[in-house]
């Protein structure tokens, strides 16, 4: 495949601890909860020049989690010893806008990227399982519609909270005795349907201005909201190999940032992929079946139920075709609920296939490098993705980056340096100038125009 443009594809690692299931000799048993695991996946990732390193999480277990959900470390915390064992790798962390307060969340993630120099980021999502409810003082979950409704309002609110100290604002002159420029302090005031909250935020702007900001959604009110605030967005779409869907999808976001005048190519698309290799083609497929092999379907089926807000899926056969499950989901992974009844409806599926097919995606990212960065190469050109996180084991990412990687490389789609100290930097976003001081150097040009 021939080489392409400018433009460059972008890559990313989850960081969970896990990485797989805890049985697998290539897993850590206590890998959830080891931050010497998280840190190796970034160590990895940055060794690959990967973007960042990506920590989802949820607020609630039951127990049908799966094992390593039991017990897993908090976002913040496992991203800030991170930041200590790294230096180049960006940090990406889930924090929900349901329930939680914006100056928190704001002053946590602003923390996050004064101490890792810049490289800190958001997965702004909206909470989708009723438990994260009950666990924070509410009876319900809050119906879809206005789950995104007040994670408009809240992003709102945090980012202007970050501009809450103009980059130079921070002087600390000894000779002078200044140590802070105080007017260049602004408070926010807002007062909004959801939120009222003062300001201004106790911490400094960081390198790259303020952190980078990712959504999750992929329903029409996710989309909406992704194109109006993220820089990034993660989307499944691709994981599956179906290219037409994962365009489609990428198109719309791209169109709808640009209906609200932004630039498309400053929103960027991440499906997550779990790629498996093989020195040929047939043993990556023994590589694949193997792994399926190896999943116990309770687990599997236990992984599919959180997706429906953990229906009790235990009331159907196995092997029979799952019946029309309605609108049992709907209110909990919206779009991935609904894509899960699709398939399964259109395919006949059993609920031991469906519980496979979440647990462990058959998708066409299985083969031998070649072929993989073949794969990764015809989205990305055809501009269904812009990058991709890149899940598995430690033993799968070690020969991703040191197979794939290289492959692309020498495409000259993927870089060989980092070209940034930042996250922003690295994935060509601009930087996020103070709207306080855009309006003070407006202010000041008919001055000097005068003068």
């Amino acid at each position: 495949m021939s080489t392409t443009s400018k433009r460059q594809l972008k890559l990313a690692i989850g960081l969970q601890g896990g990485g797989g299931h805890w049985r697998d000799p290539d897993v850590r048993a206590d890998g959830s909860v080891s931050i010497d695991a998280y840190a190796e996946y970034a160590r990895i990732g940055e060794e690959g020049r990967f973007d960042f390193g990506f920590i989802a999480d949820s607020a609630y277990i039951t127990k049908d989690s799966t094992d390593h959900f039991l017990s897993r470390l908090e976002p913040l915390s496992a991203l800030s010893a991170v930041a200590a064992r790294t230096s180049r790798i960006g940090l990406l962390g889930t924090f929900t806008t349901s329930y939680s307060e914006p100056f928190t969340t704001a002053r946590q993630l602003a923390s996050l990227d004064v101490i890792s120099g810049g490289r800190a980021g958001w997965n702004a999502v909206t909470s989708a399982l009723e438990g994260v409810a009950r666990n924070h003082g509410h009876d319900r979950l809050h119906e879809h519609a206005l789950r995104y409704r007040i994670a408009r309002e809240y992003i709102e609110v945090v980012k202007g909270l970050w501009d809450s100290w103009e980059d130079d604002a921070f002087v600390r002159d000894k000779q002078t005795g200044v140590y802070v420029d105080r007017d260049k302090m602004h408070t926010l005031d807002h007062a909004g349907e959801f939120f009222k909250v003062q300001g201004p935020l106790n911490i400094e702007r960081s390198p790259q201005g303020r952190p980078v900001v990712f959504q999750a959604g992929a329903s029409d009110v996710g989309r909406d909201l992704a194109a109006r605030h993220a820089d990034g967005v993660f989307s499944d779409f691709a994981a599956t190999g179906d290219l037409a869907r994962a365009k489609e999808y990428y198109d719309d976001l791209k169109s709808r940032a640009k209906a609200y005048g932004r630039d498309p190519d400053h929103i960027l698309v991440f499906p997550s992929i779990r790629p498996i290799l093989g020195d040929t083609e047939d043993e990556a497929r023994d590589n694949y079946q193997r792994l399926i092999d190896e999943l116990d379907v309770g687990h599997a089926v236990k992984y599919l139920s959180r997706y429906f807000s953990f229906f009790d899926f235990g009331q159907f056969p196995l092997d029979e075709p799952l019946p029309d499950l309605g609108e049992i989901g709907n209110n909990s992974f919206k779009s991935t609920a609904e894509y899960y009844k699709k398939i399964a409806r259109e395919r006949q599926l059993t609920l031991r296939q469906l519980a496979f097919i979440a647990t462990a995606p058959p998708d066409d990212f299985v083969g031998t490098p070649l072929q993989v960065a073949d794969k990764i190469q015809h989205f990305f050109e055809q501009r269904a993705v812009d990058g991709f996180i890149v899940g598995g084991s430690h033993k799968a990412a070690r020969e991703f980056v040191a197979k794939v990687v290289p492959i692309l490389q020498e495409r000259g789609i993927f870089r060989r340096e980092y070209e940034h100290a930042t996250l922003r930097g690295n994935l060509g976003l601009p930087f996020p100038e103070n709207r306080h001081a855009l309006a003070r150097r407006a202010a000041q040009a008919p001055e000097e125009a005068a003068a």
